[in-house]
């Protein structure tokens, strides 16, 4: 055995001591990080070519820091994204929303769909949604100053001749509503869908450090119950969507029920609806709003 996979083998059982879920994975991956190369390549590594600083990021890793934070890169559908303190890291379980929203604005019969994705954070489901339905405007709100300069960083570095002008970046903060977002004001009762992966954590709930400690807390905690920023995005939906228009929002496993309140038939809405998550949980809503 190589002098790095005795080494990934020590660190792993530091990372398990440390409470890490995936601490082979994560061994690997920073492994793999430090010395330049893919995980599955880690076995090529000659013993003289061992870099001690994966001692260094392993440490991070055992203080909870998020491996994403360590090695600047976090993966969403076909992007590679680059995160770090400021930002929420994009999750797995968002990729399953934002396929729903690509596969329903590839359905629409509308030859340039607009799309509005209310807390972008690092840009990921705005940037995926230009990406996979090549003539899709997205608008893309982000309220805090640090997570929109990574929204910046990632949008200009997936700008090409196909996504070039669709992503348009906004500063303002969407819990506000439209007062504060002048820009998409003009839209109104013009968008095909709102998307968003808002707060849901209800304030005083225990979460992991890397969580705690690391995402931002304006990414995290939504008031008493979890909802207070979906019933903003509720609230700015309705005003955006054209008659037919539809939203999907995610949302904690736990608050599945209590969404149908939130997008409700007495509120305007229709065919509201669950999806589950890659473990089968409750992840987001989906809606329709009829207009008048």
């Amino acid at each position: 055995m190589s002098l790095l996979l005795d080494e990934i083998a020590l660190a792993t059982a530091r990372l398990a001591e440390a409470g890490v879920e995936s601490p082979r994975a994560d061994a690997e991956l920073i492994a793999a990080h430090v010395h330049g190369i893919k995980r599955g390549e880690l076995h090529t590594v000659p013993d003289a070519a061992f870099d001690a600083t994966f001692w260094a990021d392993i440490a991070r890793r055992a203080n909870r820091e998020p491996l994403q934070h360590i090695t600047g890169h976090a993966y969403f559908r076909y992007l590679d994204l680059s995160v770090g303190p400021g930002v929420f890291v994009p999750r797995p379980e968002t990729e399953v929303m934002t396929g729903w929203a690509i596969d329903r604005l590839h359905e629409m019969d509308v030859a340039e769909p607009v799309a509005v994705d209310l807390g972008t954070g690092s840009g990921a489901i705005a940037l995926s949604i230009a990406q996979e339905v090549p003539r899709a405007r997205v608008h893309a709100v982000e309220g805090d100053p640090l997570a929109r300069g990574w929204a910046e960083r990632n949008i200009t570095r997936y700008v090409d001749s196909n996504t070039a002008g669709r992503v348009l970046l906004h500063a303002g903060d969407f819990t506000r509503g439209l007062r504060d977002l002048p820009e998409l004001a003009a839209l109104a009762a013009g968008v095909d869908l709102v998307v968003s992966n808002p707060p849901y954590i209800p304030v005083g709930s225990e979460v992991p450090p890397e969580v705690g400690e690391y995402d931002p807390p304006a990414a995290l905690w939504s008031g008493a119950d979890g909802l207070d920023a979906m019933r903003s995005v509720e609230r700015v939906a309705r005003q955006l969507l054209r008659p037919g228009g539809l939203v999907a929002v995610e949302h904690g496993w736990q608050q599945g029920a209590a969404v149908y309140w939130i997008f409700s038939e007495e509120a305007g809405w229709r065919d509201t609806r669950n999806h589950r998550d890659l473990a089968n949980r409750d992840r987001f809503v989906t809606a329709t709003w009829p207009g008048t």
